[in-house]
């Protein structure tokens, strides 16, 4: 990605998370009321992340799980026992990742990137694929797009873990990989354009990330 393409990218993150952040504040603290009250726990979840250059990092979200003795897995399906009620509804209408807004207005994250995983997966990548690394993780962005039901995909697997492993996350380090090597910021505009639309409406005409 170029300087040019960098600071263009970052000036809008700023500008948008920013106005996210004032705009929504209200709701965020909503979500986080009815997270503490649903789970008996803090309502803001706080997990380390892998982030640019490998660097861990704090990622902020609205809590939905609460504590399943004997469930330690990090790979989440639809079926998962440690999911709450509100947890099922905040993570559907992904109210729950609105504290993602800090981490982009902070600088850990962007708006369009790679969603960032816990430690174990990207800061494995070896050779070209570490290019996915020279990128701020995102809150969407075209492998979030593909894998929009990766939970229910999961749940339809007799081994999840396996099937992330071997098939969901080399799939992933792809779209990543060609969405840092082909960047333009208009693309960045239609994942998140892509985004906030309802599932299965069409995007306008002329419309394209290319």
């Amino acid at each position: 990605m170029r300087l040019r393409h960098r600071i263009a990218k970052r000036t809008f993150d700023i500008t948008v998370s920013l106005v996210g952040c004032v705009t929504l504040l209200w709701l965020m603290a909503l979500a986080w009321i009815v997270a503490s009250i649903d789970t008996r726990q803090n309502g803001l979840f706080i997990q380390m992340r892998v982030g640019r250059d490998g660097r861990l990092f704090p990622l902020l979200k609205i809590r939905t799980m609460r504590t399943v003795a004997g469930w330690t897995s990090t790979v989440t399906t639809g079926r998962d026992p440690r999911i709450t009620t509100m947890g099922r509804l905040l993570r559907r209408t992904k109210l729950d990742e609105l504290p993602q807004l800090l981490n982009v207005l902070m600088g850990d994250m962007s708006l369009v990137g790679p969603r960032p995983d816990v430690p174990g997966f990207a800061d494995r990548l070896q050779g070209a694929d570490r290019v996915v690394l020279t990128l701020r993780p995102g809150i969407t962005g075209p492998a979030t797009l593909r894998f929009r039901d990766e939970e229910a995909l999961l749940a339809a697997q007799p081994d999840p873990e396996r099937y992330n492993r071997e098939v969901i996350w080399p799939e992933k380090v792809r779209l990543n990989r060609q969405y840092a090597e082909r960047y333009t910021f208009r693309a960045d505009l239609v994942f998140i354009l892509r985004t906030l639309m309802p599932r299965g409406a069409r995007m306008p005409s002329g419309v394209s990330g290319k």
